[in-house]
């Protein structure tokens, strides 16, 4: 598998951050979401902080395309451990001024990071 260089990374945590700061978030309203909350004992605002606190070595996988909108900017995924839970998080600049969590949730398979 190919992975995208730490550069690349650092560029669209770098972009993600600043936008996160300046505009806002959209979290994707989805039941694993909501129940990942609950099970790692966690606020939304505490879940905010983990986003901003990301790094290159939480990289995951390279961005994908998003399958439901094609015009939409890829998803990048990563990945932090949360009271010694793997958590999934997938993440897009998206179109508008605001970022998108799609994906904020206990992993359902072990995730490996290639900068760790």
């Amino acid at each position: 598998m190919l992975y995208s260089d730490k550069l690349e990374i650092e560029s669209f945590l770098k972009e993600f951050k600043i936008k996160l700061k300046t505009f806002d978030i959209i979290f994707k309203n989805r039941e694993k979401n909501e129940q990942a909350l609950y099970d790692l004992e966690i606020t939304p605002a505490q879940r905010l902080k983990y986003l901003e606190k990301l790094k290159t070595e939480d990289y995951y996988r390279d961005p994908n395309e998003d399958l439901f909108d094609p015009e939409s900017l890829p998803f990048w995924e990563f990945g932090v451990t949360i009271k010694n839970k793997q958590v999934y998080i997938k993440i897009s600049l998206w179109r508008g001024r605001e970022v998108l969590c799609i994906s904020f949730h206990i992993a359902e398979k072990k995730m490996t990071y290639p900068y760790k």
